[in-house]
This record gives structure tokens, sequence and C-alpha cells, in this order.
């Protein structure tokens, strides 16, 4: 993107925006009927993309890559960059939608469980109309159903497209499959659908400015998430103390 400020944190580029930059940024892609693929990146992704050279690529290639996470703000500082502000995926996804009601654009959500996704639509068809929604499909699907997926994407004349599935697959699928679904924006949402459907509660804003959103969110589903933020962010803090290092030495 054109007079956007990207820094490199660990070998992982991150664009130095607001909120309110990166909406308008997606809003005159929209209009101009522009292909713009935007990611997020938490310390989970940033340690993993160290070790996965597709799930780097599928971030560098992306046109907007966003700090999803506190951390990656304080990362930014302690490596002597400079990031504004966090721009959650899910705040972004909200505020996005809001548009799309706004300037009459239109919306396909992929991911998560059918019931899942299926109150997430029914939801913002309550709160702003059914002329929205392009489509929406559960995230529930083999390698052999990606292509005709895309196609139906494709098929919607969706302006925006939401997918919420893990990472790195959405992330892979996303990049693999941009091209053929021509959708003017595309963005992976985690688990966002599971918190605008109330599945899982988000952490209240005091825990997610003190970076504590992973601890909150370990309570919640400990048999499934502890060990994997116990082992991302111990490797989180291992690999900017590198860099710290690798910074301090050049400065010598």
């Amino acid at each position: 993107m054109e007079n956007v400020i990207r820094i490199q944190i660990c070998n992982v580029p991150v664009d130095s925006l607001t909120m309110d930059q990166t909406v308008d940024l997606i809003d005159k892609s929209i209009q101009r009927k522009e292909s713009l693929h935007h990611v997020v990146v938490n310390a989970a992704k940033l340690v993993n993309a160290q070790r996965d050279p597709e799930l780097r690529d599928s971030i560098v290639d992306c046109d907007i890559i966003n700090a999803d996470g506190q951390s990656i703000v304080w990362a930014a500082r302690f490596l002597k960059q400079h990031l504004p502000e966090r721009v959650a995926g899910i705040d972004l996804m909200e505020n996005l939608v809001a548009l799309a009601h706004k300037k009459k654009y239109k919306v396909f959500f992929l991911g998560a469980k059918q019931e899942v996704v299926a109150k997430v639509v029914a939801i913002y068809k309550e709160k702003y109309g059914e002329n929205i929604i392009a489509g929406f499909r559960n995230g529930y699907f083999g390698k052999e159903d990606e292509l005709d997926i895309a196609q139906q994407i494709r098929d919607s004349n969706a302006d925006m497209l939401f997918v919420a599935i893990s990472s790195p697959k959405k992330e892979i699928f996303l990049n693999k499959y941009k091209s053929e679904m021509k959708v003017p924006f595309i963005m992976g949402v985690g688990g966002s659908f599971d918190v605008v459907s109330g599945k899982i509660k988000r952490a209240p804003l005091w825990m997610q400015e003190i970076c504590l959103e992973w601890f909150f969110r370990t309570m919640q589903e400990p048999g499934r998430m502890w060990k994997r933020y116990l082992t991302t962010n111990i490797a989180f803090v291992k690999i900017l103390f590198q860099e710290r290092m690798k910074l301090m030495r050049k400065s010598s």
C-alpha cells in the first residue's frame, strides 16, 4: 500500500496503521474494486511464521498487515520500532460490517461450525438487515472442496470476505485462492465468529490492554489452549530477546 510505513518484527512485516486508517484504506480499495488481502499478526502467528515458510509467505503477500495483539505493539517498542496502536481483528471486522451497512457492501462469512456461522449471520441481519449478506458457509472442509468453495464465494459477488478458520489454514487458503474468488477485500478473523455468536466471551478491556487476553481465553478452554499459549508465549519472548541482542550488537 502506498504511503504506509511497514516495519519488521522478527522478520515478519507489520504495517504502522491505526484502526481508522485501516478502515479508510479498505473502503477506498472496495470503491475502486481493487483486490486487497488483509491479515492480522499476534504473538502465536509471529512465532509460527519463524518455522513455517508457507505461513510466512502468506503473511508477506498480504496488502495490509495489522498488529492484532497488544503484545505486538509492545514488541515493536522493545525492538525500537513504532506501531501507533493494535488493530484487533475482531474489532476491525465489526467496524467493516458496520461500513458494509453504511456503504451497501455485501459480506460473505466462511468458517466455524455451522450453528456458529449461522448465528453470526442472524445477528448481523437483525442489526443491519439482510442486504449485507452475500452468503455463508461453515469452515469444515477438505482440500478437495477448496476450489468449489472459492467459486461459491466468487459467484456470491461479495465485496468483503471474512474467514474464521484456525492458522495457518486460513492464511494459506486465502493466499491460494484470492485470484479465483475475486472479492475486493478478504480477511482472516480466527475465532471472531465464536465471540460474535456468544460461544466464547471476549476478555475485558483492561485484560486486553495489559496483554492478558490469552489468559482469559485459556480459562475458558484450559484443556485445548493452555499448551498452545504456554509454548508460543515462551517462544515469543525468546525470539524478541534474540532480536534485541542483535540490535545491541549492531549499535555497539
